[in-house]
């Protein structure tokens, strides 16, 4: 009786299943420019960068985490797969009110079905007083 309850359950589980056609093990690559340069910035003012993502690989690009280095750094990511050879866009803000005047770099970490899983984005600029 329990075989026959497993079976169902199983067949029950799989039919209602969405299929993506994402298997988990499935990399892919990636064609971004790392580097966003802010220019001269006000203290103050908001640093917006934005990083253009293109898959170049052969299955669906899934970003399952975007994180700045720090609380004054947010992003924001598609979280829609994104096809082979489609282009989307990452969006990172930067607060400068608590910066210090000069060089300002920024990271932020993209974690993706990619290899490695990791990519490092670099969001510079020179912060400057009124």
């Amino acid at each position: 009786m329990k075989n026959v309850l497993f079976v169902f359950l199983s067949i029950l589980f799989f039919s209602c299943s969405e299929d993506k056609n994402v298997e988990i093990g499935q990399k892919t690559s990636i064609q971004i420019n790392p580097i966003f340069d802010g220019g001269k910035v006000l203290l103050g003012e908001e640093i917006h960068a934005t990083f253009k993502v293109k898959n170049d690989g052969k299955y669906p690009l899934i970003i399952s985490e975007v994180k700045g280095s720090c609380s004054c750094t947010i992003a924001d990511y598609p979280d829609e797969p994104i096809s082979p050879g489609k282009t989307e866009t990452i969006y990172a803000t930067v607060k400068t009110e608590n910066a210090s005047v000069g060089m300002l770099s920024k990271e932020v970490r993209v974690v993706a079905n990619t290899d490695p899983s990791i990519t490092v984005l670099k969001i510079n600029a020179e912060v400057i007083r009124k």
